[in-house]
């Protein structure tokens, strides 16, 4: 079975983990600090924190941006239910506009039309790696008086073109980004996220808040000479990284350049080879755009059943997922609060088109070029040749 995704973990990352074992400093600690500063530096940002996920690390961002209960999030469905969860945490509503069809990221034509007097804050999303249109997001978010929101859970390693220059995804462009380190994404500490900002108040909120409200940090009181008694002036949560998962991530956040390489020739050899394929269109990436490709994404022609494809795919050996999920279908928000900024129609297409295909820094060309000859296989029986 040729898998959906493979994390590239190995001795480098065993070794590491040693580090914070023998130690006895297991939870947030020096291998967390050390992390994030390593993490500041790759994106360009003033502060990185690092925190259990990129769910709570949204939840934090939410809450530094003023987000309470009524306000409004301008949003898109599609992606990952995570993004509109941590809006509902606390008490936001979220506002879901439609994505650009081609792109599969939030068009920014309709987020403008979707703001009004109770919107509070844009959060976009960089879907499976690809980078928003950010130019045209800070142009809405700028004219409205919003905080900007990355959630970038899928895009380290990502970089979009600012001016003449390319920037990484992460520096941030927005106000606050947040990413993953779930095994599906590019780099991973087991579980983990981490937020990004050049706001000095609000780092020192993220790391006050994941932290049950502490006053002092545990590395602050353990090494001082003399008694410290801490205290907790706000309600806080258990949003911390261990130093374990943070000695992993040192060592992924090393391997990301050349995670990065393989991962857009891998994409390049899909463009090429599927590119003349009948019944399916591959991704595309804007000039001013450099995807990490999280997930390479296809678009089946119509008359080819999503179901059908990837469950022939799978009797051949090959993993697929399905496209990107729309929060606003889910079960969940029959009973959540929510409004549409628009129609949704091109967010439910992509879920119901879009098939995801393997794709693993260690992919061989040989499995690459397995996945290609069985998906024209299955094409052709499904009747898209």
């Amino acid at each position: 079975m040729i898998p959906i995704a493979k994390p590239l973990v190995g001795e480098a990352e065993a070794e590491a983990a040693r580090r914070p074992i023998t130690s006895g400093w297991l939870t947030q600690g020096p291998e967390v600090a050390a992390f994030e500063q390593e993490f500041a530096a790759s994106v360009g940002a003033a502060h990185a924190c690092a925190v259990s996920n990129c769910t709570t690390a949204l939840h934090l961002a939410l809450l530094a941006a003023g987000v309470g209960p009524g306000d409004e999030v301008v949003t898109v469905s599609h992606s990952f239910i995570a993004t509109a969860n941590a809006i509902r945490y606390g008490g936001g509503i979220p506002v879901f506009v439609d994505i650009d069809a081609v792109t599969g990221n939030m068009d920014p034509a309709q987020v403008d039309a979707a703001v009004t007097s109770k919107t509070r804050a844009i959060l976009c999303v960089h879907q499976i790696g690809m980078p928003c249109d950010m130019p045209a997001l800070l142009a809405v978010s700028a004219r409205r008086g919003l905080p900007l929101i990355e959630d970038a859970a899928c895009a380290i390693g990502s970089s979009i073109r600012i001016g003449d220059r390319w920037e990484a995804i992460g520096k941030p462009h927005g106000d606050i980004a947040c990413f993953s380190f779930h095994p599906r994404k590019v780099i991973t500490t087991g579980d983990g996220g981490m937020i990004t900002t050049n706001n000095g108040e609000f780092d020192r909120k993220f790391r006050l808040w994941r932290q049950h409200g502490m006053s002092v940090p545990d590395s602050v009181r353990h090494g001082s000479p003399t008694v410290i008694f801490e205290s907790y002036p706000v309600l806080g949560f258990n949003y911390r990284m261990t130093d374990v998962q943070a000695a992993i991530g040192r060592e992924q956040l090393k391997r990301l350049p050349g995670i990065i390489e393989s991962r857009r020739r891998l994409a390049a050899r899909y463009h090429e080879a599927l590119a003349a394929v009948p019944g399916v269109t591959p991704p595309h990436e804007p000039a001013w755009a450099r995807s990490n490709w999280q997930s390479y994404g296809v678009r089946l022609a119509d008359g080819i059943d999503q179901r059908r494809f990837m469950q022939a795919m799978l009797d051949r050996g090959v993993s697929t997922r399905r496209g990107i999920m729309n929060a606003h279908l889910e079960g969940a928000y029959a009973h959540e609060p929510w409004r549409a900024g628009g129609g949704l129609t091109a967010s439910e297409a992509a879920q119901d088109e879009v098939v995801l295909l393997p794709l693993y820094a260690q992919m061989t060309t040989d499995e690459q070029d397995t996945v290609v000859e069985v998906l024209k296989t299955v094409v052709a029986e499904l009747g898209g040749a």
